[in-house]
C-alpha cells in the first residue's frame, strides 16, 4: 500500500487549531476525537526561552535607547523574523485515507507517533501548539513552534531565528530551492515515511509544489484549472467536427421502380462515418458543457467565499472599534456622574471654596 505525504506550511491561525473557531469544513460532532498535545501562551514561551538573555542584553547597553523593553513585541512589529511558525502533516488524501475509515484510524496512529518524536528530533524548535484533526475530511496534524539559536554574537544571545535554528540541527541552506526549511521539511518526511513503512505503507512521492496555497485558493486553482481542460477538450472536439461539405457533395442515385436510392460504396462509408462522429460529439459536448457549468459555479461559489469572509473580517474589526469606543464613552460619563457626585458633596458641607482656590492657584501657575 503506497500513500503520499504532505508537509504545508501553514499560516498559524491559533483559533483554528484549538476550535475557539469552526470553520464550514469542520465537523462539529468529530472535534472531540482531535488530540491537544500542547496549547500554551506564546507570550510566556517568549518570556521562557529569551527572558534572560533579555536581561543580558539590556545590562550590557550604555545607551537607553538601545535596549529592547519587551522582546515578543520587538519580534511582532519586526520585519526580520516571524513570532512563531506553522507546519501542517498528512499522509494520504481524502480518497484513500478519509477521517472514519480503517486507513484514516492507521494515519492517526502514525501521525500520533511521528508527532511524539518531533521535539527529540528538533531540540531547537520550541513546540507551543500542536493538534492532531480528526474532525476534518482527512487526519492531519497542526506544529505550531517558535525557533531559536543559542550563543548568538548578535542582539541577544538567545534570539529567534528559523535559519539558525534549522542550522544548528545540520541543514545548511544550498541553492535557491534547496534552502534550510526545505531540507528540514524532507527531512522530516523522511521521518514520516520511516513510521509508515514500520506499518506497512510505503511513501509514494509527488510533485507537491502546491503545498503551500491556502486551502480555499488551492480548491479555486483546481477548479479554474478544471474549467480550462474542459474549454480546451471542447475546443479539440470542435476541430474534429464533420466535414459538412463532403457529406453534402454525397449523390444518391434513385432505384428504378422503387422509392429506394443506392450509394457508392465509398459514400456509403462516408456517411455512416459521419453519422456516428455527430452523435458521439452531440454527447460529449452535453456532458463537457455540464461539467463546465459546474466547475464554473464552483469557482463563482469559492469566490464568493472569500469575499464573505473578508467582509465578515472586516465586520469584525468595526464591531471591535465600535465596542472600544463605546466603552471610553461610558468610562467618560461615569467620570462626569462621580464628579457631580463629589461637587454636591462639597455644596452641602460649604467646602466649595476650597476648590474653587485650588482651582485659582492652579490657573496661575499654568499662567506663569
Amino acid at each position: 500500500m503506497k500513500r503520499t505525504i504532505s508537509a504545508m506550511t501553514g499560516k498559524g491561525s491559533l483559533t483554528h487549531n484549538n476550535r475557539d473557531f469552526i470553520a464550514e469544513n469542520i465537523d462539529k460532532s468529530r472535534v472531540s476525537d482531535n488530540i491537544i498535545y500542547c496549547h500554551d501562551s506564546l507570550k510566556q514561551v517568549y518570556e521562557e526561552l529569551f527572558g534572560a538573555a533579555l536581561q543580558r542584553y539590556n545590562d550590557k547597553q550604555k545607551r537607553s535607547d538601545r535596549k529592547i523593553d519587551n522582546y515578543y513585541e520587538h519580534i511582532r512589529t519586526g520585519k526580520q523574523e516571524k513570532l512563531y511558525h506553522e507546519v501542517i502533516f498528512q499522509m494520504g488524501n481524502v480518497k484513500d485515507t478519509a477521517v472514519g475509515t480503517p486507513e484514516g484510524e492507521q494515519a492517526k496512529v502514525i501521525l500520533d507517533e511521528f508527532m511524539k518524536g518531533f521535539e527529540q528530533r528538533n531540540p531547537h524548535l520550541r513546540v507551543f501548539s500542536a493538534h492532531l484533526h480528526l474532525d476534518e475530511a482527512t487526519p492531519h496534524l497542526h506544529i505550531d513552534f517558535v525557533p531559536f539559536t543559542t550563543d548568538s554574537k548578535r542582539g541577544l544571545d538567545t534570539r529567534v531565528s528559523l535559519k539558525k535554528a534549522l542550522a544548528a540541527q545540520g541543514f545548511e541552506g544550498g541553492s535557491r530551492g534547496d534552502t534550510e526549511l526545505n531540507q528540514w521539511r524532507n527531512s522530516e518526511k523522511q521521518a514520516l515515511a520511516e513510521i509508515m513503512r514500520q506499518h506497512g505503507i510505503e511513501w509514494e512521492q509527488l510533485d507537491t509544489h502546491n503545498e503551500h496555497l491556502t486551502v480555499l485558493d488551492f480548491k479555486k486553482q483546481e477548479r479554474t484549472a478544471e474549467v480550462k481542460a474542459l474549454e480546451q477538450s471542447l475546443g479539440k472536439l470542435k476541430q474534429k467536427q464533420v466535414d459538412i461539405q463532403a457529406v453534402e457533395q454525397i449523390v444518391a442515385k434513385p432505384v428504378p421502380l422503387s422509392s429506394k436510392v443506392k450509394l457508392d460504396a465509398e459514400d456509403y462509408q462516408t456517411l455512416v462515418t459521419a453519422a456516428k462522429a455527430f452523435v458521439v460529439q452531440e454527447k460529449k459536448e452535453r456532458r463537457l458543457d455540464k461539467l463546465l457549468k459546474a466547475a464554473e459555479k464552483t469557482i463563482a461559489t469559492l469566490k464568493a467565499k472569500i469575499a464573505e469572509m473578508k467582509q465578515e473580517l472586516d465586520s469584525y474589526r468595526s464591531v471591535k472599534g465600535q465596542l472600544k469606543a463605546g466603552t471610553l464613552e461610558k468610562e467618560n460619563g461615569e467620570l462626569r456622574r462621580r464628579n457631580t457626585l463629589y461637587q454636591s458633596i462639597l455644596e452641602k458641607h460649604g467646602l466649595t471654596h476650597l476648590v474653587g482656590g485650588r482651582q485659582e492657584k492652579q490657573k496661575s501657575v499654568d499662567i506663569r
